[in-house]
């Protein structure tokens, strides 16, 4: 029983990285798939799960996520889609979500917030977009130069890659990830609204 305890993590990850490559997560956001994958959890009970369908509405509050961060090392946490404003055309792919640096372990409150959490949003007509959530490992506390955003306006977002950020600050590959995919909903209009600061 014990030995296969220690397999899960394992099955949990191949499972997670067939569908990072059949939905083509590898190779339009990252190079190769992350050895694990993040268990991400909203307030209402929803988890994130390779792929799986979840409405904004579902996602619309900054969830908790966990991994297995190290004591004494420091990680980045980024949210990204690479689907904006829809999968045929993403002319501002990647519209970044979340991007917060200076993680100390896996202790995201005591992180540096650099762009606040905004929930899925996309628009209406555009079909699925992929939101795309990674974990990189810093090789030291760094001091980061992008703008501070807050979750109050839509700019400095999009034409973001992570890819970039991650060479700019020497963080090789993603140590972790996972991904869902939604649609427009109802939610949408009320974080438009939101993004315009009303």
């Amino acid at each position: 029983m014990k030995s296969l305890l220690i397999l899960m993590p394992l099955v949990v990850s191949i499972l997670g990285e067939s569908q990072m490559e059949k939905l083509r997560v590898v190779p339009e956001v990252i190079d190769k798939l992350p050895e694990h994958s993040l268990e991400i959890k909203y307030k209402n009970g929803v988890t994130v799960d390779n792929g799986k369908v979840l409405t904004p509405t579902m996602v619309k509050d900054q969830p908790t996520v966990k991994w297995h961060g190290e004591e004494g090392s420091f990680y980045v946490l980024a949210m990204v889609d690479p689907d904006a404003p829809s999968r045929k055309e993403p002319k501002f792919r990647e519209w970044h979500h979340w991007l917060v640096g200076n993680i100390p372990g896996n202790d995201l409150g005591k992180g540096d917030v650099l762009s606040e959490y905004i929930g899925s949003g996309p628009p209406q007509g555009t079909d699925l977009h992929r939101y795309v959530f990674l974990v990189y490992k810093q090789p030291n506390k760094l001091t980061f130069d992008e703008k501070r955003l807050t979750n109050r306006s839509g700019e400095n977002r999009g034409k973001f890659h992570i890819r970039d950020f991650a060479k700019k600050y020497n963080l090789g590959d993603p140590i972790a990830g996972n991904f869902f995919q939604a649609k427009y909903d109802d939610y949408v209009p009320i974080l438009y609204k939101q993004l315009k600061g009303k």
